[in-house]
């Protein structure tokens, strides 16, 4: 078991200047919630849609929060960032905002939509084989070549605080309707928004349990939980989550999930089809696979509802057409 502690990790001082930074900038999203929903849970359920941010998801808080931090000296020398599609998109409009070049190391496999969107946000796309080749090293050489600063999708003080966005405002939300959540259930990749969400939620809601949750193949952070160390998942997984393929949990990132998260929970890709499918009937929202996992554990009876409030984050709705067709026909 590692014991050592990162001495960057963000603190929920750095969570509340990255709010600072996206006021007026990134959308407050709602709340959602449908009483046929909760009719049939027994409990209450508040859905965090993040699929209505800027660019489809989350990843926006983060990307922008990261890019503002970079000294003006280095600006022109741009970004280069690594990501399935979300980050991407999110370090895309960023830098297009704050008047930077962005470059962004995608897979080849990523939905096509996510790929688009990059483009047209206007980075310049290198695409690679998520299976064979090594997406750091191809980033890393970019910017030796150029100078660029890295925009890592998770493992970044800065980017884990502007994700931790998501949690404050689920704090006072929460607090508008006079609620306390008896558990928040957030999607985990990398863990950055995770880790920023029980960051902000420790400090804002003290005592308030966040639950992390991942494709059954891709359940690295469950599992290093309850190892007390990082787990890698095996190259043969696979998932339809393309969001949260990560390899393994980041270093800040599991340093302050093992300190903050009540636990790990998985749910498998039907379970998922399902998820995107309710969202779309009873909530008018559309839902990517990655961003359904948190809604899934709920609706599939990995953590209690019934008597309770459950908060969870869609993290986002950047899916294509063929997928999404396929989840409501499922």
């Amino acid at each position: 078991m590692t014991s050592s502690i990162p001495s960057d990790l963000p603190s929920a001082a750095d969570v509340r200047a990255a709010a600072a930074r996206l006021a007026g900038v990134a959308v407050r999203t709602p709340l959602l919630e449908s009483g046929l929903l909760n009719a049939r849970l027994g409990g209450r359920l508040l859905v965090k849609a993040e699929p209505l941010q800027r660019t489809g998801s989350f990843k926006f808080r983060g990307a922008y929060n990261r890019v503002s931090l970079i000294p003006a000296a280095d600006r022109d020398r741009g970004v280069v960032a690594l990501s399935s599609g979300n980050h991407a998109q999110g370090v895309a409009a960023a830098a297009a905002m704050l008047g930077l070049s962005a470059t962004v190391v995608m897979p080849a496999d990523a939905p096509a939509i996510k790929r688009a969107n990059t483009a047209a946000l206007g980075a310049r796309v290198v695409a690679y084989d998520r299976h064979c080749d090594d997406r750091e090293a191809i980033a890393a050489g970019i910017a030796a070549r150029t100078g660029a600063t890295i925009v890592k999708p998770y493992d970044d003080p800065g980017i884990i605080a502007g994700q931790g966005t998501v949690g404050l405002e689920i704090a006072e939300q929460t607090a508008e309707l006079g609620v306390r959540p008896d558990a928040v259930l957030v999607c985990c990749g990398g863990g950055g928004l995770v880790s920023g969400t029980a960051l902000a939620l420790a400090d804002a809601a003290p005592g308030v349990p966040v639950w992390c949750v991942e494709p059954a193949a891709f359940d690295d952070t469950r599992r290093s939980l309850a190892a007390g160390e990082r787990l890698g998942n095996p190259p043969e997984a696979r998932s339809i989550c393309d969001a949260l393929l990560s390899p393994m949990p980041g270093h800040l990132t599991f340093a302050l999930n093992r300190r903050l998260l009540a636990g790990g929970l998985a749910v498998d890709d039907d379970e998922v089809r399902h998820a995107m499918r309710t969202a779309f009937e009873t909530l008018k929202l559309v839902v990517e696979p990655g961003g359904a996992v948190a809604l899934a554990a709920v609706l599939s009876g990995r953590i209690e509802i019934s008597g309770r409030t459950v908060v969870v984050v869609a993290s986002g709705g950047n899916v294509d057409p063929e997928t999404f067709a396929d989840a409501l026909a499922a």
